[in-house]
C-alpha cells in the first residue's frame, strides 16, 4: 500500500482514499503508513480520505490523532457512489513486503517514527518499539544506531 500511494503522490494525485470496510482491525505499523502517505500528499496540497472505517478504526485512529491527519468516514464525499465499482476493480492481489527482511524493518521503524512524531503520548507509547525497531535493523546492516 506504502508504495502504491507513494508512485501516485509522485504522479501527482491529490486524493489517496483508504478503504476499511472489510478492516477487521489495524496495527500501529498500518496506521503509521497511513499517517506517513497523509504527511505526504498533505506537502502538495493532497488529502488522505479513510472511508468505510468501522467504530473500533475510527477510534484506533482518533486515540492516535490521526484524525487531524486525514479525514476518516466523510459523510458526503466527491466519490461518492463509486465505492463498489471502485471495489470491483481492485480485486487483483499485490505482492508486499516480506516480513523479516531488511526493507520490512525499515518499513515498519518507519511507520513507528511517523506515529510518534504525531503527538508527545505517541512518542512516549512507541518510543520501546522504536528503539527495538532501529536496534533489530543496525543488527541485520551490521550498523551501530
Amino acid at each position: 500500500m506504502k508504495e502504491f500511494g507513494d508512485a501516485r503522490i509522485r504522479a501527482g494525485v491529490l486524493r489517496l482514499v483508504v478503504d476499511l470496510e472489510t478492516c477487521t482491525g489495524m496495527d500501529s505499523t498500518f496506521m503509521g503508513t497511513l499517517a506517513g502517505m497523509a504527511a505526504r500528499i498533505s506537502e502538495y496540497g493532497g488529502k488522505l480520505q479513510v472511508t468505510a472505517a468501522s467504530e473500533k478504526s475510527c477510534h484506533s485512529l482518533e486515540d492516535l490523532g490521526l484524525d487531524f491527519l486525514m479525514e476518516i468516514n466523510q459523510p458526503d464525499p466527491e466519490w461518492s457512489g463509486l465505492d463498489a465499482k471502485v471495489r470491483d476493480l481492485l480485486k487483483t492481489k499485490v505482492a508486499g513486503v516480506k516480513a523479516g527482511t531488511i526493507m520490512h524493518t525499515k518499513h515498519v521503524l518507519e511507520a513507528h517514527e511517523i506515529l510518534s512524531q504525531a503527538n508527545e503520548s505517541n512518542e512516549r507509547k512507541f518510543s520501546g518499539v522504536v528503539k527495538l525497531l532501529e536496534d533489530e535493523l543496525s543488527e541485520k546492516t551490521g550498523q551501530s544506531s
